[in-house]
């Protein structure tokens, strides 16, 4: 069986960290935009910085930061990686993993198939994809809406760097996708809450279970 990464995005407690880290994630996603109701502050981010376990990466979600920004967030916090989740053009992309030194991984929202050509152009700078369902028109938050695309876009194809699959996934479906798709990572957010914001510690565990039933088919990775 393939290893299945799991990444647990929009956290904002040490129990939120405990929880993450019980159920086997392997990445844990703090989110830096105030629209956000995962939204949370650099002393709440520092705090479940500290509390991570060794091997649970620190990923800092940011939309269309300035350089003002991801120096406050990155002096502040123990990280791993940086995660954009806006209009970050791959120029932007290559210019702020050069500045922190950081892996970067660039968010690209889909809805049809006209939107995986930009795919291939973020694949040349950053380190990770991040496969997401593209927001609708005029969406308040880029990414977190609990929406899915069509997985059968991205079945079979291959891409010059690791990506996970996002957008809509829950413990009811995760495993599905991951077979339908070949993802060897996947990202979560809304799927694993009680509320907006609040995370299910329940749920976590049941969607790292579940997904690490997906078993993609066997074979290289798809990247």
């Amino acid at each position: 069986m393939a290893d299945i990464r799991v990444k647990i995005c929009g956290l904002r407690s040490p129990a939120d960290i405990a929880a993450v880290a019980a159920a086997g994630a392997a990445y844990a996603g703090f989110v830096f935009f105030p629209k956000s109701p995962r939204h949370v502050t650099l002393d709440q981010a520092r705090a479940m910085a500290h509390a991570a376990p060794v091997g649970l990466a620190k990923v800092a979600l940011t939309v269309d930061a300035d350089d003002a920004l991801l120096d406050s967030i990155t002096e502040a916090v123990p990280l791993d990686m940086l995660q954009l989740h806006g209009h970050e053009s791959p120029d932007r992309v290559a210019e702020i993993r050069s500045r922190y030194g950081l892996p970067v991984m660039k968010a690209i929202g889909v809805a049809d198939e006209g939107d995986l050509a930009a795919i291939f152009d973020y694949a040349t700078v950053a380190d990770q994809l991040l496969i997401d369902a593209k927001p609708p028109r005029n969406a308040p938050l880029p990414g977190g809406n609990g929406l899915s695309f069509d997985w059968r876009l991205v079945a079979q194809r291959r891409w010059l760097r690791p990506w996970m699959l996002a957008g809509g996934l829950t413990p009811e479906n995760v495993a599905e996708a991951i077979r339908l798709t070949n993802a060897r990572q996947v990202d979560v957010s809304s799927g694993v809450e009680s509320a907006p914001g609040i995370k299910d510690p329940a749920r976590i565990s049941a969607f790292t279970a579940a997904a690490h039933l997906g078993n993609p088919t066997d074979g290289p990775p798809r990247w």
